[in-house]
């Protein structure tokens, strides 16, 4: 068990079962754009490890940028998200793969497919390692899930609470 500010955590999935969930997604979508070069798209700051090991994975020629996006305080998404860092390139008629740690209610995703569909890209497609099938709110398709998950509060592998926890190179759950 860790402690994080006022909350205890118990170990939940291991760094070994994380690495195997990001090769399983990097292959699929490598099969998927063999012929292009996408541009994986991390979002900060949870994704940065997600991003790092999947692109260790990526054997093809891609692409890579990041954008920065917030939507919770504490344990709880705040159902508002806020666009805080943004892309810098033009990328109609590109294929783009946004990379999240974490995807849940599907704010996030909504803002983001929004954002990108007024950029002309020619696919947009969403790889998650994390997804709550049980709070997902939207009808939006998540194209790669590397592991689901029951609707609970999770830390480390870049998941925090309140900013601890991100360097846990495994994930805990909130101790209940």
């Amino acid at each position: 068990m860790i402690q994080l500010h006022d909350k205890q955590f118990v170990p939940f999935i291991s760094a070994q079962e994380i690495d195997f969930a990001i090769a399983e997604m990097a292959h699929h979508v490598e099969a998927d754009f063999a012929d292009e070069t996408p541009i994986f798209v991390g979002i900060l700051n949870g994704a940065f490890m997600v991003v790092s090991d999947f692109m260790k994975h990526y054997s093809h020629p891609c692409e890579v940028s990041f954008i920065k996006m917030a939507s919770y305080e504490g344990t709880e998404s705040s159902g508002a998200v806020k666009q805080l860092i943004g892309l810098n390139q033009d990328l109609a008629g590109r294929s783009v793969v946004i990379i999240e740690d974490i995807i849940d209610t599907g704010n996030t995703i909504e803002e983001l497919k929004a954002l990108f569909k007024q950029q002309n890209v020619k696919h947009f497609k969403i790889a998650t390692l994390f997804f709550k099938p049980e709070a997902y709110k939207k009808d939006i398709k998540i194209d790669y899930v590397g592991i689901r998950i029951p609707n609970k509060f999770i830390v480390g592998y870049g998941l925090d609470y309140n900013g601890l926890g991100r360097n846990l190179p495994e994930v805990y759950q909130l101790h209940e």
